[in-house]
This record gives C-alpha cells, structure tokens and sequence, in this order.
C-alpha cells in the first residue's frame, strides 16, 4: 500500500482540528495537550540542531583562504540575495499586514514573552555573549548563531587532526539531530491537530481565520514572485549581464523539478546539467557554486519565515518595533547558513525566528498547515537563486555563455 503523504496527513489533521474545535471547543482539553507535547519536543532540538548544522555548514565551506576569489564572490552573491529576498518579505507584510485584525483566537497573555525592547546598538552588542551556556539556557538564538558561526570557522583555523576530528564529531551530532528532527515531525498531524483545535476553540470566527491564512499566503507568494520575476533578473541582467528570459528556459527542467519535489538537494543535478549545457558554465564554476548554494542559499525560505514571523506576530497583537524586526531579518540569514540541509526547513527555521524575537510558537500550527504549499513556490525561487548566481559568478570570471 502506497505510504500517505506527510503533507497531507497534515492538511487532513488541519481540517479535523477545524471541525473538532467548532463543535466540540468544549472538550478541548482533551486533545489541545498533542499541541503542547509537539511544540515542547521542537524546543528541546531547537538549541542542539541549530548548533550542529551551522557548525557543520560553515566547517563545510571552508577558510576564506582556502576559499580564495571565487569562494568569496560566490558567498557574497548568496548573502545578498538572501538579504534582498528578506527585505521584500518584510516589505510586503507591512504592506498588506495579513495578520491585523484576525480574529484567530490567539489570547494567551504574550506580556511575559521577553520580547526584546532594546536599541539596535544594544542588540547588536548582545549578539555577542558573555556567557554562552547562559545563552543556551536562555535561548538567545542571535547568539548561539553567532558562537556557532565562529566556532566553525575556527575549526577550520586548527591542525589537520583537531580539525578532521571536529569536523567529523559535528557532522555526526548533526546526523544525530536530523533522525531526531524527523521522528518528531512525523507526528506533526498530531501536534497541529491540537494546536488547531484550541485555537478555533477560542475563536468565534472560522471565516476570519480563512481570510487570514489566504491572505498570508497571497503575501508570500507575491514577494517570491517580486524577487524571482524582478529582482533575481535586474541582477542576471545588469551584472551578469545576460538575457533573463534566455536563462529561464535554459533552466526550466530543474525549476519545474523543484516545484514539484520541493527539494533543492533533489534537483541539484539537474541544475548543474541545465547550467552547464544550456548556459555554458563551466564546470569548474558551477561543481562550486550550486552544491554550495543547495547548502546556504535560501532566498526563498528565507522571505517565507520573514512573513510568517510578521504573521504570528500580527495575529497575535504584537507590534514589532524596528529593532525587532532587524532582529527577524539576521536571524533569518544567520540561520539559513546551516538549516537548508535540514528536513523540513521551513518548521525548524519558524521556531528558531520566534525564539530569537520571543514570539509563541503555537502560531506554528497555522503556519506548517499550509507549509507543503509554499515550499513549492520558495524551492522553485531558491533553485532559480541559484542558476541566477552561477552565471553571474561565471561572467564574473570571464566565462562566455549561451544565455
């Protein structure tokens, strides 16, 4: 017999949760504890599984020496574009504010949440920390991020021994943390049945909450479609100087893989044949540049846990000050360095951007209900991302290509 799909255990979870919470919210009680169990699970990996992954990603890519001209011009085009991609997201939601006014049922008391009301200068000083097991203890993500990211580039830095073996013990733990990740995920249908059961429990209001959830999804996509339709080909076009519209149906086979796997490490090879045969990349170029960039670039996730962090955030009535949502916007880069290999990015990434702001993680149930859907759309825009930066990187060199 053929295996249900995960995602749609989880739409099937999301509409009984639906259903339960309408006619029996009374009884509640009786199921909304899977939520709490799930929720409480995604916390105990958050702090091991960021560390290891990030760890693990930056050991991965190397010294910048080791790197030389081409390591780092390639990693200056990802972090761009991911910032760009970021910045769109943000737009976006401020614009639209999908979250405003939803009536979702979200009235847990948020006062005690430690949301930071700090300046920026301060936020960026306390990104370092003075201590990093009370960073752990607290779950200060900023800085876990930052400890992890130089803690890795110094493995790097040591003896072939010490470095082999670091190398070796994180990759493992990341291994560890990755079985573990997916043996909780697989009872996601559980945990957002429970979570949307309380919540349309305490709502009155089951088609405010469709309104809403239409809207965040018509947010996300009409930012990935602004950074793959406008901003990915004004930077092909007027720095990699090439035709975007010639490109796009170079790499059209692997696009149109992306979307519909969901996967960038799935399509990887694909991509590396469209780019080098119909764009005339050299191998050399694109051997380096697209396995990493299946790795760390994530323009596309990254605009997507943007707006959800926007969403809960606004469903919940919480106003985000400007330094917060600098905060969403480098917790959101930061992370994707690491987190791209991880199953189910999207969810693990959401939690982490919460965490860093001190948002609820229960606005998670609403989000991972429609994740499945808009992991076609941002895997579709993180693989152009990526051709996108192939060539740009090739023209860099000096390479002649097709497109």
């Amino acid at each position: 017999m053929k295996k249900f799909p995960l995602h749609w255990q989880i739409l099937l979870a999301l509409l009984l949760g639906i259903l339960y919470g309408s006619f029996l919210g009374d009884y509640s009680e009786y199921v909304d504890w899977m939520g709490d169990l799930f929720l409480r699970a995604l916390k105990m990996i958050i702090i091991p599984l960021i560390l290891s992954s990030i760890i693990s990603g930056v050991t991965g890519i190397g010294t910048a020496e080791n790197l030389g001209r081409l390591g780092l011009k390639t990693i200056l085009y990802y972090l761009s574009t991911s910032i760009l991609a970021i910045v769109t997201g943000l737009f976006f939601v401020n614009l639209i504010h999908p979250g405003v006014g939803a009536d979702l049922g979200l009235t847990r008391d948020v006062t005690d949440l430690g949301i930071m009301r700090q300046s920026f200068g301060q936020t960026l000083i306390n990104i370092i920390p003075t201590n990093i097991f009370e960073a752990f203890s607290q779950a200060n993500m900023l800085s876990i991020i930052f400890f992890s990211i130089i803690f890795g580039f110094f493995i790097n830095l040591t003896g072939e021994k010490s470095r082999t073996f670091l190398t070796t013990f994180f990759d493992a733990v990341f291994e560890v943390m990755m079985k573990i990740t997916m043996f909780i995920i697989r009872f996601a249908p559980f945990g957002v049945f429970g979570i949307i059961v309380y919540q349309i429990s305490q709502s009155e209001n089951i088609t405010t909450l469709a309104q809403s959830m239409g809207l965040y999804m018509l947010t996300v996509i009409l930012g990935l479609m602004v950074h793959s339709l406008i901003t990915l080909p004004l930077i092909a076009r007027f720095i990699g100087r090439i035709h975007p519209w010639r490109h796009f149906k170079a790499v059209t086979t692997p696009l149109l893989t992306a979307f519909s796997t969901s996967s960038s490490s799935a399509t990887l090879p694909l991509t590396i044949q469209a780019v080098e045969t119909n764009c005339g990349v050299s191998n050399k170029i694109s051997s380096f540049t697209l396995p990493l960039g299946a790795t760390i670039n994530m323009d596309g996730t990254a605009l997507y846990e943007c707006v959800a962090a926007m969403f809960i955030a606004q469903a919940y009535g919480i106003e985000l000050s400007f330094v917060q949502q600098v905060i969403v916007v480098i917790t959101a880069l930061l992370a994707s360095i690491g987190a791209a290999g991880i199953p189910m990015a999207g969810l693990v990434m959401i939690t982490i951007i919460l965490t860093a702001v001190g948002l609820p993680l229960e606005g998670v149930g609403l989000i991972l209900a429609v994740d499945r859907i808009l992991d076609m759309f941002r895997t579709t825009v993180n693989v152009w991302s990526d051709t996108c930066g192939a060539v740009v990187i090739a023209r860099s060199e000096g390479e002649i290509l097709k497109v």
